[in-house]
């Protein structure tokens, strides 16, 4: 199971097509912070039906968009 289980779980969850979280945020619902491992596991959120379509490093913020599913 990965780290960001529960916020992929959010995600998915979420009505609208896109989705923009800040990095506070995501260490939120997702019960842990975000670091560089994030980069790694963004992948397992396509099978949900979302990717992680941009990182906003100094905004500290990351955009999610949905997509089809594969």
């Amino acid at each position: 199971m990965s780290k960001y289980e529960k916020l992929w779980e959010a995600i998915a969850r979420s009505g609208g097509d896109e989705r923009e979280l800040t990095f506070d945020q995501i260490a939120e619902i997702g019960g842990v912070p975000i670091d560089h491992s994030f980069l790694n596991c963004k992948k397992e959120l396509i099978p949900l039906g979302w990717e992680v379509d941009h990182v906003f490093l100094k905004r500290k913020m990351v955009r999610f968009k949905r997509t089809p599913l594969p």
